[in-house]
C-alpha cells in the first residue's frame, strides 16, 4: 500500500512489534495508541469493498510516522447494515457487536500501560457504535482517555473536501479520489457511475439500496490522483499536529489556570 509523500518516517506497526519494543515504547513517553476502524462494503460498481479500510490505515500510517504514535491492527468489518444485501459484498456488524469489541481492545490498551487511545473512523456509520464504545471505555476505565475522529471531521476543510458533491456521500469523488492516490490499481473508472443524492430532504434514514440505483452517490466521474493526494495529506498533516498536542494534553480542570484567592 502507498501512502501520501508526508514524511520518510515509517510507521510504527504494533503487530511488527515484540512485547518488549512495545514496552521500551511506551516507557520512551509514547502514551497513545491508533486503533483504525474501517469496513467492508460494497462501494459501487468501480471501487473495492475495502475502501473505507484502506484510507483509515492510510492516514493511520501516515501519523504514525509523522508522531511515532503506534498503529494498532485495523478493524476491517464496522457496521454496514444500511447497504443492505442486495449487493453482495458487504460484510457487517451488528452495531453492539462494533461498540463491545472497542471495549475489549481498550482493555487489554490499558492493560500495556497506554493512556491514551484515538478511534480513528473511516466509516459513516460506524460513528454511532463506536461512539457508544467510547462512553464504554470512559466509564471502565476513567483513567484511559479515549477520542474518536471520522477522517473528513479532521478539520472543516477536509469536511468540505468529503461532502462537496454529497451530503450523504458513499463512493463519490473524494473517496474515488483517495482510492487513485492509495490504490489505483483498484480502481475502474470507466464504470464510475454519478447519482444525485436523492436522501436530501428526506425526513426518514433509508437503507443505500433505497437511495442508489448502483451502490454509490455523489460525482465518482470527476475523481482525480492530485485531490485524493490532497486529502490524504492534509489528513496527516493535520491529523499529526493535533496529537502531539493531545499526547500531553490535561483534562479541562487540570488546565484551569488557578483561582486567586
Amino acid at each position: 500500500m502507498t501512502h501520501p509523500d508526508t514524511s520518510t518516517k515509517q510507521p510504527v506497526l504494533w503487530e511488527e512489534l515484540t512485547w518488549e519494543q512495545i514496552t521500551q515504547l511506551r516507557e520512551s513517553g509514547i502514551n497513545m495508541v491508533i486503533l483504525p476502524i474501517g469496513a467492508t462494503e460494497q462501494h459501487g460498481l468501480h471501487l473495492p469493498v475495502g475502501v473505507d479500510t484502506f484510507s483509515a490505515i492510510a492516514v493511520a500510517h501516515g501519523v504514525s510516522a509523522q508522531t511515532g504514535i503506534p498503529v494498532l491492527p485495523a478493524l476491517p468489518y464496522g457496521c454496514s447494515l444500511g447497504h443492505s444485501k442486495k449487493w453482495p459484498g458487504t460484510i457487517s456488524l451488528r452495531p453492539e457487536t462494533l461498540a463491545k469489541l472497542i471495549l475489549e481492545i481498550a482493555e487489554w490498551v490499558y492493560s500495556a500501560g497506554f493512556q491514551r487511545l484515538l478511534l480513528l473512523n473511516g466509516h459513516v456509520t460506524n460513528w454511532a457504535p463506536l461512539r457508544c464504545g467510547l462512553e464504554n471505555v470512559r466509564h471502565t476505565y476513567p483513567d484511559l482517555r479515549i477520542a474518536l475522529r471520522s477522517l473528513w471531521e479532521i478539520t472543516p476543510q477536509i469536511h468540505q473536501f468529503y461532502h462537496q458533491d454529497a451530503a450523504n456521500f458513499h463512493a463519490n469523488c473524494a473517496e474515488t479520489s483517495m482510492m487513485l492516490a492509495l490504490r489505483p490499481d483498484l480502481v475502474q473508472i470507466d464504470k464510475a457511475l454519478d447519482e444525485p443524492d436523492r436522501s436530501a430532504g428526506c425526513f426518514f434514514a433509508y437503507t443505500v439500496n433505497k437511495e442508489s440505483v448502483h451502490g454509490a452517490v455523489g460525482t465518482p466521474s470527476q475523481a482525480n490522483f492530485n485531490f485524493g493526494k490532497q486529502i490524504l495529506e492534509s489528513c496527516v498533516v493535520e491529523l499529526s499536529a493535533q496529537l502531539q498536542r493531545a499526547m500531553s494534553e490535561g483534562t479541562p480542570l487540570e488546565e484551569m489556570p488557578p483561582i486567586i484567592q
